[in-house]
């Protein structure tokens, strides 16, 4: 199963989770590919691949800066992504209940309008929680391998 890591980052802490997302599927002999949102067309998405996407939350709720340009795209694209088979993992405050890990969230409501199939736990990173970002996603990581696998 190919399996392409999207991150959508502020402050790089995406980058770095979906880099260990990567490393550690490619080293359990997957193929696994990092992509920066603001590089990846959403044109691009099809059935072929496993989409892992990771993103940070920034401001009141919103998207980081490196997914804006790929959420504007996204709402405006009209494509069907049935067959699309995708987990999301976010990060957040929960010091802000209101807006806690709301990036991702936006990202998530599009595949979903878009036909997309998420699969496995909605993965989540609190800042507020002692637990290191990669720590949290590389334990997520095998129950939504599995999820796809079966699905």
């Amino acid at each position: 199963m190919n399996t392409v890591v999207l991150y959508g980052t502020e402050s790089g802490n995406s980058e770095l989770i979906a880099q260990d997302l990567a490393d550690k599927l490619n080293a359990d002999g997957h193929s696994a590919e990092v992509i920066d949102l603001q590089d990846f067309e959403p044109e691009s998405l099809t059935p072929e691949n496993f989409y892992l996407v990771v993103c940070s939350t920034h401001g009141d709720g919103e998207l980081p800066n490196t997914a804006i340009e790929f959420h504007e795209k996204f709402t405006a694209f009209s494509g069907d992504l049935t067959g699309v088979k995708y987990a999301m993992f976010g990060l957040g405050d929960s010091f802000y209940e209101e807006t806690y890990s709301q990036g991702s969230e936006h990202l998530d409501r599009r595949f979903t309008e878009l036909g997309a199939t998420r699969v496995g736990e909605y993965g989540r990173h609190d800042a507020s929680s002692w637990d290191l970002p990669s720590d949290v996603a590389l334990e997520w990581l095998p129950t939504v391998i599995g999820a796809a696998e079966a699905a």
